[in-house]
């Protein structure tokens, strides 16, 4: 890791980062060397712009210039949140009365505990990511912050258990593994426990550091301590800190229907429980998996995926099928939109459009 990741080296020109309306796909997607490039920061969220350059085969201006005009035009963002240790973490389905559907989706988004949610086609109509402190503090909010909504019909809500893969571990793969390669970090999802209590609040400084870089995961050391009100130096060794002992999640996202994968599919399945550890490391190594994750209920794993359209449905699960005789789906649910990812405001197309900062509920 450099001395500032998200800094550029001495002597390139501000305007050097100028969007560059030359370049292929600029004025509404991706190109090919823009798909390689979130790649990149998907491996290395952090990495210095000299890395990120010599794995695209691009000087670090070039990498620096394409990924402010995604950054500024909403198509790719890296962010940062608490580790999946420090919460506990639920997956809320919410039913809406006639009419009132808008009204509830626009509610939950503005919420900064419910961390992503999806609007989607099936036997519920709103799919919700939560976190809090606790089990009761989760139960609180739930069934009074949630279920309380006028127009809301009923909820229901499963646990995460154990999460297996989740949008941090997911690639895009654009790059070949040789290119990957040289940027280092975890070469796959690692299991991690949710927890189910309320474990110490980070430090202020720690806090200060989670809010400075869920806004911009790339800033520099020098940037991030201006911001925190801590010297460079303290803000360099505690993020690296953070880092090393897990406390902190970096991840690059980026507009997925704009990249072509258009569709988002939420499976609800179920596995024997013997197997369900051997089967959730397996699932999270799918090209197709964002996220999977073992949850209370009886259906006990919970995988989410996203696909190149519709047709796609078929051929994945036929893939399921013959990778995982034991896995048996029992309910599929199409989003058809996701109004907020991990604190994210998404517009139509999914590019980010303002932010939530995440928070937890009264515990």
């Amino acid at each position: 890791m450099s001395a500032n990741p998200g800094e550029l080296p001495e002597n390139i020109p501000a305007e050097a980062l100028a969007p560059d309306s030359r370049s292929e796909g600029s004025a509404v997607g991706f190109s090919e060397l823009d798909l390689a490039l979130v790649d990149a920061l998907q491996a290395a969220p952090r990495a210095p712009w000299t890395r990120i350059g010599q794995a695209l085969g691009v000087d670090a201006t070039t990498a620096a210039r394409r990924f402010e005009r995604l950054r500024a035009g909403g198509l790719a963002w890296v962010t940062a949140y608490d580790a999946a240790k420090t919460a506990t973490v639920a997956y809320v389905e919410v039913r809406c009365r006639p009419r009132a559907f808008d009204r509830v989706s626009a509610a939950v988004t503005a919420l900064p505990w419910v961390f992503s949610v999806d609007e989607t086609a099936g036997d519920f109509d709103l799919f919700l990511s939560v976190a809090a402190p606790d089990l009761p503090a989760l139960g609180r909010a739930v069934h009074r912050g949630i279920g309380g909504l006028r127009g809301v019909r009923s909820t229901r809500t499963r646990l995460g258990i154990t999460l297996y893969g989740e949008g941090r571990d997911w690639r895009m793969r654009a790059m070949n593994p040789a290119e990957r390669a040289g940027l280092g970090g975890p070469h796959g999802p690692r299991p991690r426990s949710y927890s189910t209590h309320l474990h110490e609040r980070p430090a202020p400084q720690d806090q200060a550091l989670l809010g400075a870089l869920g806004a911009d995961g790339r800033l520099g050391y020098a940037e991030l301590g201006a911001r925190t009100g801590m010297s460079e130096h303290t803000a360099r060794r505690r993020l690296q800190r953070m880092i090393r002992d897990g406390d902190i999640s970096l991840r690059c996202d980026l507009a997925h229907p704009l990249a072509g994968l258009s569709t988002m599919v939420v499976y609800r399945t179920s596995v024997p429980h013997a197997l369900l550890e051997q089967t959730g490391n397996a699932l999270a190594r799918l090209e197709q998996v964002r996220m999977c994750v073992s949850v209370s209920g009886p259906y006990n794993l919970l995988v989410l995926v996203w696909l190149h359209g519709l047709g796609a449905v078929d051929p994945f699960e036929a893939l399921l099928a013959e990778r995982f005789p034991v896995l048996e789906v029992q309910d599929r649910t199409v989003a058809l939109h996701s109004p907020k990812r991990m604190g994210w405001l998404l517009d139509e197309q999914g590019r980010a459009a303002g932010r939530v900062p995440l928070g937890l509920p009264e515990h």
